[in-house]
């Protein structure tokens, strides 16, 4: 019978938490923590399903692409939850995000739950009062062509994955992974790379004057640049190309070093004359930058908060989910008559009416596949909080990037910033004969610029940041000139001639790399944080600072796509899957003729499965290798890139000479000249530092696979002398006359090397050089465990040495950390004693905590301390531990916070304690039945039948039990019996009934899944 009130199923515990406080009694929230099931992993389908269509993907390419979807152990328990309550509830409420993979989420929760009480789709864009208590009166019916897109994406991805990236471990190497987007993305990183690398810097020279009216009114004083030599125009950083010649279309002319020395020794001379020849002036006028989309905030907060793109997508989240913007997942700049209205209002009350205009400003979508759905990300409410308000509830980056949405909202609807731009052009000369061309009778004009921003307009609440541009002036955006007039003598205070070069492009940084992909239309806003992240994970990239800087292994990825699947690395061919995926979800394409183009092609498309079948032959060796200079060739191996050049005086069967590139050398660095350098620098491996003076042994320094080490060698043994074995000697037996000839003795077996022979090796430290290493250091390395003493209480002896995770000590079985690796040789038995009279994880570590606060605890009494733990910084009182959320900044939680926070945590109570999921006992391979076999002993014929016959029956019930669990136990029972009946070993043949049964649940449970996705209407 149904109860008397109603589910609602969101994604999120903390949005869960936010709206149950909005709706009221009569509604019970849960939450599914996400999706609730997945694509299966291939190698986990049941074993008769492997060998099939689903074997490949876990999607039925053959029959209309039906995937096969399965509920994860780690939601076994929620489902189970969301069942129980939907017995009790007389309606459900599905309030997942409104996009494709909010729908995505609530499709396959009505899946799984089968409801037999009304369903309706619950929607909103923030979470308020307000808008949840209008989100439940204007519910709408579940949008299957948002879930046909999503599952279109999953499918695509899948297929794309799985098909590729089996290409990149055979050929380049094993871990990696391609995908649709994070290949494009990885693409653009390494072309930018290329053209670094390839770039040929232009020198070039100009003159900067520092002018005034008089000498006495220095104060007033301006620069001015030049820009015209006898009326030609000096040319500029912009005007070269990449090759460091001037572009075709331009005419300028180039200063050298010589020329612009010159012309400053003859504008200097006295008597030279400097008159303003031109005085202008126009208006000058900015408006503010849109309200946020995700690409835009996770640009901004890249620039002005040093956010990563999944570092403000998770903060976004937080803020979101607690009520404080609108959703963070948009494609739109567009506000909402309640947003303008709040924002026009708090921008009159802040910075007054004046900076008002008259009529809303309205915004509209830039990026080439912006979907219109959601309002920009904004504070929520009708009334925006002031970021002063929420400054003791909201606190480091959660403030930070509240500050900035608010911030950029209400500057949005605020007037342009308005004043003049006034530009002066400067005559100075001609100047007198002299030696240099350039410099005799020469006419030169100078030019100077200067705004003055009479009106701030939006600029009084926020004003954008900029990505740095490529050979960008550096002139400052506002200055001011003084009052000049056409034909006014001025004052030469000071002529400097300035070099420069031309700088390569920029590498791409998070904001950046973001900007272009939209610009491109790969990908979409939401996923750009965790792509950027696939891509940095899997190595292709590594952050240098704010940059992103590809390694070498991104070089052999890039160039096989480019090579072998050129049309799935086109930037065009990826935006136009974009748009394809997108008419999905807009009703106006098929899935399923989408996909069977995509994979088996069209006219269109050639298609994926046709590309693989007919690769051709790939060879990694081309593919991994990159050449520098017609003898210097990279390579990229299995351990990493090295450096490979032939010895033209080598034999020619002898091996090419490698060498290692250090791995803090950007790839647009290693040019001929540095590969060059890298190659004739001296060799430091295999250096014979001395001899060991207690064995006569050679102390070498060696460069290994795992770093840098120490070793001793003893002499390679002399060849023993082996005494020559005489021919074997014919004897007769005189009574029989049998000749016979003795078996020749076999050769004396080679001793085998004992392990105490084997060479010692040490690892050097951090701080240690291998070519500078000395002999008393090194017998000291491969002393290594240094005594430092035994405890004078226990006797026990105390060791110093190095470990995987640094410099310790050790007593046994009783350890401490050292600071440092100098330690190990420094460190003495007092100062050992004293390490160990501390705590393990108490004292000696609290002495080192991150922040600590003179007031105790109001509920313990006891001092709360900030530290930094195996998970993160927590808060202590030395009881209680309650971890930091990770958009907190440490510095700024005060003795409030910190309270605050032990406080919600004993709320909470102690942490349930983990229990094992019944799916992970199955993960159990080896049966245990074969361990009997070694003590296997006879038995009689009728007990062993009995034995074998009572472990069939238990195995194939247990088997049929399992599976309706949905586990493999028949591995366990299996084991159980084998223990207690050896015999049953003797049986294996038996194992085929379990199979049998545990095949025709799973078929059943196949069955009914593909059978649910094909009920959906389409």
């Amino acid at each position: 019978m149904p109860g008397t009130k109603k589910l609602v199923i969101v994604e999120s515990p903390t949005k869960m938490k936010s709206i149950a406080a909005y709706l009221g009694d009569g509604y019970e929230v849960l939450s599914s923590v996400g999706h609730i099931r997945d694509l299966i992993e291939p190698k986990n389908l049941p074993p008769e399903l492997k060998k099939g269509a689903l074997g490949r993907f876990s999607v039925d390419v053959e029959n209309g692409f039906e995937p096969y979807y399965v509920v994860s152990d780690a939601k076994k328990k929620t489902v189970s939850e969301l069942k129980r309550a939907l017995k009790n509830a007389n309606e459900l409420l599905l309030a997942t995000d409104e996009d494709r993979e909010g729908e995505a989420i609530a499709w396959h929760l009505l899946q799984v739950l089968q409801p037999k009480v009304p369903v309706k789709r619950m929607v909103f864009h923030e979470i308020t009062k307000d808008a949840i208590l209008a989100a439940k009166d204007n519910t709408r019916e579940l949008d299957t062509a948002l879930v046909d897109a999503q599952e279109t994406r999953r499918i695509l991805d899948r297929i794309y994955g799985y098909e590729i990236s089996p290409v990149l471990w055979r050929k380049v190497g094993p871990g990696l992974s391609a995908g649709r987007v994070q290949s494009a993305a990885t693409r653009l990183v390494v072309d930018r790379e290329k053209e670094r690398l390839a770039f040929v810097s232009a020198g070039y020279w100009d003159l900067l004057a520092r002018l005034a009216a008089s000498a006495s009114e220095t104060d007033q004083a301006f620069d001015a640049k030049l820009v015209r030599l006898n009326g030609e125009r000096i040319a500029t950083g912009g005007d070269f190309d990449d090759s460091g010649a001037l572009k075709p279309a331009v005419k300028a002319v180039t200063l050298d070093a010589s020329a612009a020395q010159a012309l400053t020794i003859a504008l200097r001379t006295p008597g030279v004359k400097l008159e303003v020849s031109k005085v202008t002036s126009k208006p000058y006028r900015r408006s503010p930058a849109a309200p946020f989309t995700t690409s835009t905030l996770q640009q901004e907060a890249a620039r002005k908060l040093r956010f990563t793109a999944r570092q403000t997508m998770s903060v976004a989240q937080s803020l979101y989910e607690n009520g404080y913007i609108t959703y963070m997942r948009t494609d739109s700049p567009s506000l909402g008559q309640q947003a303008l209205t709040a924002a026009r209002t708090q921008a009159a009350a802040l910075y007054g009416a004046e900076t008002v205009p008259d009529a809303p400003r309205a915004y509209k979508g830039k990026s080439k596949n912006a979907q219109e759905a959601h309002e920009a990300i904004r504070p929520s409410g009708d009334t925006f909080r002031t970021p002063a308000s929420l400054a003791s509830s909201l606190r480091g980056n959660d403030f930070k990037l509240y500050d900035l949405i608010w911030k950029r909202t209400v500057a949005s609807q605020m007037k342009d910033a308005t004043g003049s731009t006034a530009s002066v052009t400067i005559a100075a000369g001609p100047t007198g004969t002299t030696e240099h061309p350039s410099a005799s009778g020469a006419l030169a004009e100078f030019g100077a610029s200067g705004t003055v921003i009479t009106f701030r307009g939006f600029m009084l609440a926020y004003e954008e940041s900029k990505d740095e541009e490529r050979n960008a002036s550096t002139d400052a955006t506002e200055s001011k000139l003084p009052p000049l007039e056409e034909g006014q003598t001025l004052t030469l205070l000071d002529l400097e001639a300035k070099g420069h070069e031309t700088t390569p492009a920029a590498r791409y940084t998070e904001a950046s790399l973001v900007k272009k992909l939209e610009e491109l239309g790969i990908g979409r806003p939401s996923t750009f944080a965790s792509i950027i992240s696939t891509i940095t994970e899997r190595g292709y990239v590594t952050p240098r600072g704010q940059s992103l800087v590809p390694n070498w292994i991104a070089f052999s990825v890039v160039r096989l796509l480019e090579e072998f699947f050129s049309d799935l690395v086109e930037y065009d061919f990826t935006a136009e899957m974009e748009d394809d995926l997108d008419r999905i979800a807009g009703g106006e394409a098929n899935r399923l003729d989408w996909l069977n183009s995509f994979y088996f092609g069209s006219d269109k498309h050639r298609g994926l499965r046709q590309v693989i079948d007919n690769l051709g032959e790939i060879d990694p060796r081309v593919i991994n290798s990159v050449t520098i200079s017609d003898d210097i060739t990279l390579r990229i191996g299995k351990y990493g890139p090295y450096l490979e050049v032939v010895d033209p005086d080598a034999a020619a069967d002898a091996p090419p000479r490698r060498v290692n590139i250090p791995p803090e050398l950007a790839p647009d660095e290693l040019t001929a000249t540095k590969a060059r350098e890298l190659i004739d620098a001296p060799i430091v491996t295999d250096r014979v530092i001395g001899l060991n003076p207690e064995n006569g042994k050679e102390i070498v320094a060696k460069d290994g696979r795992f770093g840098p080490y120490i070793t001793e060698l003893a002499p390679a043994p002399a060849e023993p002398d082996v005494p020559a074995i005489a021919a074997p000697v014919e004897t007769i037996d005189p009574s029989t006359g049998e000749v016979t000839v003795p078996k020749p003795k076999r050769k004396p077996a080679a001793k085998k090397v004992a392990a105490a022979d084997k060479p010692r090796t040490a690892s050097i430290f951090k701080s240690m050089d291998l070519a500078t290493v000395d002999l008393d250091t090194a017998l000291r390395l491969l002393a290594l465990p240094r005594t430092v003493g035994l405890d004078p209480e226990t006797g026990t002896e105390i060791l110093a040495q190095n470990g995987k995770f640094g410099p310790y000590l050790k007593k046994g079985i009783d350890t401490r950390s050292l600071t440092s690796e100098d330690q190990i040789f420094e460190i003495d038995l007092p100062g050992a004693i004293e390490l160990y009279a501390q705590p393990k994880y108490g004292a000696r570590r609290a002495s080192s905590a991150l922040k600590e606060f003179e007031a105790p605890d109001p509920e313990s009494g006891k001092a709360i301390k900030i530290k930094d733990g195996r998970f993160g910084a927590y808060v202590t009182d030395g009881v209680t531990n309650a971890t930091i959320p990770k958009s907190e900044d440490i510095e700024e939680i005060d003795f409030d916070r910190a309270v605050e926070l032990l406080a919600d945590k004993r709320a909470k109570g102690p942490a349930a304690p983990r229990t094992k999921a019944p799916a992970k006992k199955a993960t159990v391979k080896k049966p245990a039945v074969k361990k009997p076999a070694v003590k296997k002993a006879p038995t009689a014929a009728a007990k062993a039948a009995t034995a074998k016959k009572a472990a069939a029956t238990r195995a194939a019930n247990a088997a049929a039990k399992a599976a309706l669990n949905g586990t493999v136990a028949p591995v366990t029972a299996a084991k159980k019996t084998a223990v207690k009946k050896p015999a049953a070993k003797k049986t294996p043949v038996k194992k085929a009934p379990v199979k049998t049964a545990a095949s025709s649940v799973a078929e059943s449970a196949a069955t009914t899944t593909v059978a649910s996705k094909a009920a959906r209407p389409e």
